[in-house]
C-alpha cells in the first residue's frame, strides 16, 4: 500500500501567474545548505526573490511553498526541448542536501510519493521529471552525482537506460556533431554542458570532463530516439 503524502503549508512571497499552459515538467534541486531550515527560510525570504513549489527534507518532511498553479522561481536561466521560460512549465522541488552527500531513504521515498501525486495531477510524463542541470547545464550541477535517477526510472517516475544502446552509425557519426543532434533531439539543445550534464545524470561514473567518447553519442542517441523532446525533422527538411 502507497503511505499516503503529508505536507506542511509554508507559504512563499515569491511567486507569480503561470505564462502560458500548465506544468508538464518537474525540475529536481538540491538546497546547498547545511539545513532544511535554513533552506526554508530562504526560499520564503522577500529579499533573496527564490522559491520552489515543495522542500523536501533529509527524514521525509514535505512543505508547500508556492500553489501548483503559480510560477515559483526556482530554475532560473534554463531551457529544455526549445522551452526557454522552464519556471512557467515547471514544478520545482528543492531537496534538502548540501550537495554532495547521499540522499537518504526518507527523502526518496517522500520524492516518489510526491512525483506520483504530481502525475496524477498534471501531464507529466517520466522524461519530463529533470534536473537543474539538465535545464540549465552550463551552470547548475543539481541534483548532482549521488542523486539516484535510476531509482526514479524503476520506479516510473523518470527514464534511464542500461547498456547496451547501440551503435552510432557509420560514417563518422560518433564526434561531436553526432552528439549535438542528439543533444537537441533529448532536450539540451546547443548548450555547452550538454555532455558533463549528460554524464552526471546518465553516466555518474564517467568523468564529466573528459573527451567524448563513442559510448556517449550512443547513449545520448539512444534516449534521444526513445524520449525525444524535439522530434526529427522529416527527410529532406531544411
Amino acid at each position: 500500500m502507497t503511505r499516503t503524502l503529508d505536507v506542511i503549508e509554508a507559504p512563499s512571497p515569491n511567486h507569480g501567474p503561470r505564462r502560458g499552459p500548465g506544468p508538464d515538467m518537474v525540475v529536481i534541486h538540491y538546497t546547498a545548505m547545511a539545513t532544511a531550515e535554513a533552506a526554508l527560510a530562504r526560499l520564503r525570504d522577500p529579499a533573496a526573490e527564490v522559491s520552489a513549489h515543495y522542500l523536501i527534507a533529509e527524514d521525509g518532511r514535505v512543505w508547500r511553498l508556492v500553489a501548483e498553479t503559480r510560477r515559483a522561481w526556482h530554475a532560473g536561466r534554463a531551457a529544455w526541448g526549445g522551452e526557454t521560460d522552464v519556471n512557467s512549465r515547471s514544478v520545482g522541488i528543492e531537496l534538502a542536501n548540501p550537495g554532495d552527500a547521499p540522499f537518504p531513504e526518507p527523502q526518496m521515498a517522500a520524492l516518489e510519493r510526491l512525483l506520483a501525486a504530481l502525475a496524477a495531477r498534471w501531464p507529466i510524463p517520466p522524461e519530463r521529471v529533470l534536473g537543474h542541470a539538465c535545464v540549465a547545464p552550463d551552470r547548475k550541477r543539481d541534483p548532482g552525482g549521488r542523486f539516484d535517477w535510476r531509482r526514479l526510472a524503476r520506479g516510473g517516475f523518470a527514464v534511464w537506460l542500461d547498456p547496451p544502446y547501440g551503435a552510432p552509425e557509420p560514417g563518422g557519426e560518433a564526434g561531436p556533431d553526432a552528439f549535438a543532434a542528439a543533444a537537441r533531439r533529448f532536450g539540451y539543445g546547443d548548450a555547452p554542458g550538454a555532455l558533463a550534464a549528460f554524464r552526471r545524470r546518465f553516466r555518474p561514473f564517467a568523468d564529466p570532463h573528459a573527451p567524448l567518447t563513442g559510448a556517449d553519442v550512443a547513449h545520448l542517441s539512444a534516449l534521444a530516439a526513445r524520449w525525444p523532446a524535439l522530434r526529427a525533422a522529416p527527410s529532406g527538411a531544411t
